[in-house]
């Protein structure tokens, strides 16, 4: 009704009216027009529901400011909008050290984009037609139906896993029982979609589950897609560390030979997460054997070129190659701070949540079976509603697992890489709504 309301008031397309719904029935839009700020917003909201990392914003602004020199070829559209000549070189002997590939990786195997989410929009263009298909294992990334499927007209099936570890063995039959399902359907798949690390369990694929996964598309004819955002942001967990956690290797770094044709291997990288710089707008598809996608993703570069300042300020980082080193290893070094402060106020809250992470930013957190446990009369079916209510009511925004695929109702998903006074704040706020009588539960002007 809202979508038509929109559509016929305004001379929108269909698409155009669903879009106008949507933008307006997300609530994190509103949120980050009032950040909370002690000193000039103490009544805003703490943001812990964005996938941000803030804790070397001063490292990282001090570095840029220091180094930024534009020559006028930056006022130019440059080599093109696949990102310029100087940023894919350094790119590729970044993550030529850093993803230790089989094969190093090349200027040619990089197109740049303005963020991440465009690279996934733009594969999911290249490979399916619409009405085709991926494969997105619960939970997944909130953003990936909308990157996979909202303009390009692909279709998403989600996987469920049941008691089976989603990143696990197990979970390879379960992504190949969908795909005969849904093509049982009438739903042809196309490529499977992995966040590796996971967002938002906060833990690695290891290699042996990559193989089997990649022998799984090769059986059926489709692509994987690795989405290796915050592949240099695994740190160690000292408070719930697993007896083996699994390090970051990337799928690159597989050797496919007699397991699936490299052509069909895409890995995504930004700048968003390893570096704290959303802002920046600066993400990657790298893909080394199939240069007739490379080709079909030049066609519509232009649609997420990247601007000239964020290129040349990346390629300043990536060419210092001693504070880069530095920045990561801080980096780690923090991250495991601020995810050792979130898993113990869970442990001492009571709070169930997804242990033996070690990559991320995440705590994935039980709070629907918490705010039942303070408030035994709660009937309600849908917690994770009223626990959101009680969130936006007391300032403080989370991620709600119910945007995230969760196969559980009340799961929510904690920004930890805030430092400790931003993060104790949200955290107290936090606690606060779950302690919030369900009669006074009121929020107005606010979608959730």
């Amino acid at each position: 009704m809202a979508s038509d309301a929109h559509t016929s008031a305004s001379g929108l397309s269909d698409r155009g009216g669903s879009a106008a719904s949507l933008f307006s029935s997300m609530a994190i839009w509103e949120v980050l027009q009032s950040l909370y700020d002690p000193a000039t917003n103490p009544g805003g909201y703490v943001s812990l529901g964005v996938a941000e990392n803030t804790l070397l914003h001063d490292t990282l602004s001090e570095h840029i400011h220091s180094n930024i020199s534009l020559t006028n070829h930056a006022f130019t559209y440059g080599e093109g909008p696949g990102g310029s000549k100087r940023l894919k070189e350094s790119m590729s002997r970044f993550l030529t050290k850093h993803f230790k590939p089989v094969v190093p990786i090349k200027p040619s195997h990089i197109l740049v984009t303005n963020g991440c989410s465009g690279a996934i929009e733009h594969l999911s263009w290249v490979l399916a037609n619409p009405g085709e298909g991926f494969l997105l294992g619960q939970p997944y990334y909130g953003a990936f139906p909308f990157d996979l499927k909202f303009r390009t007209g692909a279709k998403v099936i989600e996987v469920p896993f049941g008691k089976t570890d989603p990143l696990g063995l197990d979970a390879v039959a379960k992504y190949e029982a969908a795909l005969l399902k849904a093509e049982l359907e009438g739903t042809k798949i196309k490529g499977l979609v992995l966040c590796h690390p996971h967002n938002p369990l906060g833990r690695c694929y290891a290699p042996e589950v990559i193989v089997e996964i990649m022998k799984m598309c090769q059986k059926h004819d489709i692509s994987l897609i690795s989405d290796e955002i915050y592949g240099l942001s695994v740190w160690e967990n000292t408070v719930d560390t697993p007896p083996t956690p699994v390090e970051f290797r990337s799928t690159l770094s597989i050797n496919t030979e007699g397991v699936m044709d490299p052509s069909r291997l895409h890995v995504i990288w930004g700048m968003s997460k390893d570096f704290g710089a959303n802002g920046i707008r600066i993400g990657s598809v790298i893909s080394q054997h199939n240069p007739s996608l490379m080709s079909a993703l030049g066609a519509v570069g232009l649609y997420s070129s990247a601007s000239s300042i964020s290129e040349h300020v990346t390629a300043n980082i990536f060419d210092d190659k001693a504070w880069t080193e530095s920045y990561l290893a801080q980096n780690r070094k923090l991250l495991s701070e601020q995810y050792a402060i979130a898993a113990n106020w869970a442990k001492t809250n009571t709070i169930e949540y997804a242990r033996g992470g070690n990559a991320a930013f995440f705590l994935w957190v039980d709070l629907g079976t918490a705010y039942r446990a303070r408030h035994p009369d709660c009937k309600d079916e849908k917690v994770g509603d009223m626990v959101m209510k009680a969130l936006l009511k007391e300032k403080v925004f989370l991620a709600s697992g119910e945007g995230f695929g969760a196969e559980e109702d009340g799961w929510f998903r904690i920004v930890f890489s805030h430092p400790t006074v931003y993060l104790s704040e949200g955290l107290r706020r936090v606690l606060a709504a779950l302690s919030t009588d369900q009669l006074s539960i009121q929020v107005e002007g606010l979608s959730t």
